[in-house]
């Protein structure tokens, strides 16, 4: 009995750091390359989907209830659309920072809100994939998954307003390519 809670401590502990290491190496892959080479890994997001959901989640208006969770899910691309909004939010971070070149002061803070957002989506995200699997063994839908699709969606279109308003003011050779390939 004595055994357990020092097993599962270890454990904990073990995942943490097989976490941190898989981030730290992860940062250091974005910060060695070029500008370029980011944003062409950026995969392709339905824009006007993404955009649809997000403005219904962040500007409030009448007829708040129009979108319905299964049109939520297909403008978002599903779960496919779900796992790009997750590869991009690191690339669109290392573009952000890559811009302290050219603004430092502006890219430090705005490369921390968006960091702030990537987390935000990832938890979202987490959480639908958790509903999803909720849904699968009880049979039952779980409610709070609109919501967190909508969250996901505000997340990423938050990211990536950011990021394009960033390179306008900082580098504007640059925007077009960049509003382009988000």
């Amino acid at each position: 009995m004595q055994v357990f809670p020092y097993a599962l401590l270890t454990a904990v502990v073990g995942g943490l750091t097989v976490t941190a290491v898989r981030s730290q190496r992860s940062a250091i892959k974005l910060n060695n390359r070029s500008w370029s080479e980011l944003v062409a890994e950026l995969h392709f997001v339905d824009s006007r989907g993404l955009i649809l959901v997000a403005r219904d989640y962040l500007d409030p208006r009448k007829g708040q209830i129009d979108l319905q969770p299964e049109e939520i899910w297909t403008l978002l691309g599903g779960d496919q659309g779900l796992r790009t909004m997750l590869l991009n939010a690191d690339l669109l971070v290392a573009l952000a920072a890559f811009a302290q070149q050219w603004n430092l002061d502006e890219s430090v803070i705005v490369a921390e809100r968006m960091r702030r957002d990537g987390v935000r989506l990832r938890k979202a995200v987490r959480r639908v994939q958790i509903g999803m699997w909720s849904q699968v063994f009880t049979g039952r839908h779980w409610v709070e998954v609109p919501f967190q699709l909508q969250e996901a969606a505000s997340s990423y279109y938050l990211m990536r307003q950011r990021l394009l308003a960033l390179y306008e003011t900082s580098h504007a050779g640059l925007y077009p390519q960049l509003a382009k390939a988000v």
